[in-house]
C-alpha cells in the first residue's frame, strides 16, 4: 500500500510543479528578457524484489530555462551595431536641418550679397544701392553665424547625450556585478537561478544598447564584460568605470570614452568599440560634425578672404582706400599633443595674393609630426595624404611636393608658421584645426554705405564717384573657382549634397542593422520566448495529469480501507 501511495504522491507534487512552472511562463509572457522554464521530471530508481523491480515513481529534477547563449550573445551584438546606426542617423538628421537650402539658407545670402554689388555698379555713388548691399553683407555674415552656434548647440547636446550614457553605463555594470555575486551565491544549490541568469542578460543586452562589449563566463557561474575586446569593465564583482576624455590633443570639438586598465587611464577610438548609441554618438562627434564644422568654416574664410582681398583693392566715396568688408575670428594656434615636450608653437594664415590661397582651401583638419627639430610631415586627415616639410630661417613651413619634387610655402591655400624662439621635438604632434571657429563670429567690419570701396584707382580721377571698377569685380567673384571646382556661390550647395548623402547613408545602414537585429531577436525568441497556445496545452496536459494523480490516491485510500475492513473482521 505505501508503494502505490508514495507514486500518487510524488506524481501530484512532480504535476502541481509543472502546472506551476506552466503558469509561471504565461504569467511572463510580457516581460523583457524572460526565458520560458521548463520543468526536467525523472524517474525514481524502481525497487528490487523476487518478482523484479517494482518503479516507484517520479520526481522532479529540476527546472530549466529555454535558452541559447549563442542567440543571446548575437541578438545583443545585433542590437548593439542598430543601435550605433540609429543614433547616428538622428543627430546627422538634426544637422541636416541646419543646412537648408532655399530662400532661407546660407547659399541664398551669399547670392543676394554678391548680386547687390551689381546694383552699386548701374549708380556707385547712390547710397540706397550701397545700404542694400551692406545690409545683404550683414545678413550672409548672420547666416554664418547663426550656422555656427547651431553646430555648437548640436555639439553640446551631444555630449550631454554622451555624459548621460556614461552615467548609464556604470550603473549597469554596478548591477551585473551584484547579479554576478548573486548567481555565483545560488549556484551551491546545484541547481540554476533561471531568474537572475535572465536579469543578468538582460542588463547585459541593455548595457550592449550602450556600448558593445564581450562576455566571457567564469568556472564560478560569473561573467567577464569587457570594451574594446581587451579592456575590463566588469570582472566578477569588480567594477571598472568609465568617463569621457578629451583627446590626445585637447580639441574641444572632440571627446573620447576613457577606462582604467592596469592602473593606467586609457582613451577607447570609436571604431574599436563597434556598435552601440556611445559609438554612433562619438562617431558624429568626432568625424561628422567636424566635418560639417569644416565645411561651413572653409566657406566663411574663403568667402570673406577672396571678398577682403577684392575689397581692399578698391576705394570708397571718400577716395581712400577699401579695408576688409569682413571681420573673421582670429585662426587657433596648433593644438599640442600631451606628449609633447618641445616649446614650439604653430599658428596658421591664408596664404596672401597674388597666389589666391583662399581658392585652394580643403575641408580638413591637418596633423603635423616632427622628426626633428624643423623637419617632419603633415597630413590631411580627411584623405590620408601626407608630404614633408622643412621649416625656413623666418619659421614658415616649406612644404615637398611629392609629384614635382618642387617646395612651395603653403598646404592647401594655407601657411604655416613655427613661432621664432620656439623648439620642437622629435615626436613633438600638433592638430591644425583652420576652420572650427571662421563662422562663429563673421560680421560686417563696416557700419558706413560710404565706405564700400566700389571704385577702383584710375589715374584720371583723384575722387572716384561714377567708378563702378571694384563692383563689378566683386560681382565676379560669383564665379570664382573657389570650392573643389565649384564656384563660389554653388559652394553651399555642394555642402547640402556632402551632408545630404552623409544622412542617406546613415540611414540606409540604420534600415538594414534594425532589420538585421530583429530577425536575429525573433530567432532568439523562438528559443527562449513563451507562446501562449504551446502554455495553454501543457496546461491541460498537467490538469489532467494532476488529476490521474489524485484519482490513484483515491484508489489507494480505498484500497486500504478495504483492506482494513478485512482485517477487522
Amino acid at each position: 500500500m505505501s508503494g502505490i501511495l508514495s507514486i500518487g504522491t510524488r506524481a501530484l507534487t512532480a504535476n502541481q510543479v509543472a502546472l506551476q512552472t506552466a503558469g509561471n511562463n504565461i504569467a511572463n509572457v510580457n516581460t523583457i528578457g524572460y526565458s520560458r522554464q521548463s520543468v526536467v521530471l525523472q524517474s525514481v530508481a524502481g525497487q528490487s524484489t523476487a518478482s523484479g523491480y517494482f518503479g516507484n515513481g517520479v520526481a522532479v529534477q529540476t527546472v530549466l530555462r529555454n535558452h541559447s547563449d549563442f542567440l543571446t550573445r548575437q541578438s545583443a551584438l545585433a542590437n548593439s551595431v542598430a543601435a550605433s546606426d540609429t543614433a547616428r542617423m538622428d543627430q546627422l538628421n538634426q544637422l541636416e536641418t541646419i543646412f537648408q537650402g532655399g530662400s532661407a539658407g546660407i547659399g541664398a545670402s551669399v547670392s543676394n550679397m554678391f548680386n547687390s554689388f551689381s546694383d552699386v555698379a548701374l549708380v556707385p555713388g547712390d547710397l540706397t544701392a550701397r545700404t542694400v548691399a551692406l545690409n545683404n553683407v550683414d545678413e550672409m555674415a548672420a547666416r554664418f553665424r547663426t550656422a555656427a552656434a547651431s553646430l555648437n548647440d548640436l555639439q553640446q547636446g551631444n555630449v550631454s547625450q554622451l555624459s548621460d550614457a556614461v552615467t548609464a553605463v556604470n550603473n549597469l555594470a554596478d548591477r551585473i556585478a551584484t547579479a554576478n555575486e548573486q548567481i555565483v551565491r545560488a549556484q551551491g544549490t546545484g541547481h540554476p537561478p533561471n531568474d537572475l541568469l535572465d536579469q543578468r542578460d538582460q542588463l547585459i543586452a541593455t548595457l550592449n544598447s550602450y556600448v558593445q562589449t564581450s562576455s566571457v563566463p567564469a568556472a564560478d557561474g560569473s561573467v567577464g564584460i569587457f570594451l574594446s575586446g581587451s579592456h575590463p569593465l566588469v570582472l566578477g564583482t569588480t567594477v571598472t568605470h568609465v568617463s569621457l576624455a578629451a583627446d590626445t590633443f585637447g580639441d574641444p570639438a572632440k571627446i573620447k570614452l576613457a577606462i582604467v586598465n592596469g592602473g593606467i587611464k586609457v582613451t577607447l577610438d570609436e571604431a574599436s568599440l563597434g556598435g552601440g548609441s556611445m559609438a554612433g554618438l562619438l562617431k558624429f562627434q568626432n568625424a561628422d560634425l567636424v566635418n560639417a564644422s569644416n565645411l561651413l568654416g572653409r566657406m566663411a574664410l574663403a568667402i570673406a578672404t577672396a571678398t577682403n582681398d577684392q575689397h581692399k583693392l578698391g576705394l570708397d566715396l571718400n577716395g581712400d582706400q577699401g579695408g576688409n568688408l569682413l571681420t573673421l575670428s582670429a585662426f587657433p594656434n596648433g593644438f599640442k599633443a600631451s606628449t609633447n615636450t618641445g616649446s614650439a608653437i604653430v599658428t596658421l594664415a591664408v596664404q596672401p595674393p597674388p597666389n589666391t590661397g583662399s581658392t585652394a582651401l580643403a575641408a580638413s583638419n591637418y596633423e603635423i609630426d616632427f622628426s626633428g627639430a624643423a623637419t617632419g610631415s603633415i597630413t590631411r586627415l580627411t584623405d590620408g595624404y601626407s608630404t614633408t616639410f622643412a621649416i625656413d630661417s623666418t619659421g614658415t613651413f616649406q612644404f615637398q611636393n611629392p609629384i614635382t619634387g618642387n617646395t612651395d610655402g603653403a598646404m592647401d591655400g594655407l601657411v604655416m608658421t613655427a613661432t621664432l624662439g620656439t623648439t620642437a621635438s622629435s615626436g613633438d604632434r600638433f592638430l591644425m584645426t583652420p576652420f572650427s571657429a571662421a563662422a562663429l563670429n563673421i560680421k560686417t567690419t563696416i557700419s558706413s554705405p560710404s565706405d564700400l570701396a566700389m571704385a577702383l584707382p584710375s589715374s584720371s580721377s583723384a575722387y572716384p564717384t561714377l567708378d563702378a571698377g571694384n563692383a563689378n569685380a566683386l560681382m565676379a567673384l560669383r564665379d570664382l573657382k573657389m570650392f573643389d571646382g565649384a564656384n563660389l556661390t554653388d559652394g553651399f550647395a555642394s555642402v547640402i549634397s556632402d551632408i545630404g548623402g552623409l544622412v542617406q547613408s546613415a540611414t540606409s545602414a540604420a534600415a538594414v542593422s534594425k532589420s538585421l537585429a530583429a530577425s536575429i531577436e525573433s530567432d532568439r525568441t523562438s528559443v527562449s520566448g513563451v507562446n501562449l497556445d504551446e502554455e495553454a496545452s501543457k496546461m491541460l496536459q498537467y490538469q489532467q495529469s494532476y488529476q490521474a494523480c489524485a484519482k490513484m490516491l483515491q484508489i489507494s485510500q480505498s484500497v486500504f480501507d478495504t483492506l482494513m475492513q478485512a482485517v477487522a473482521r
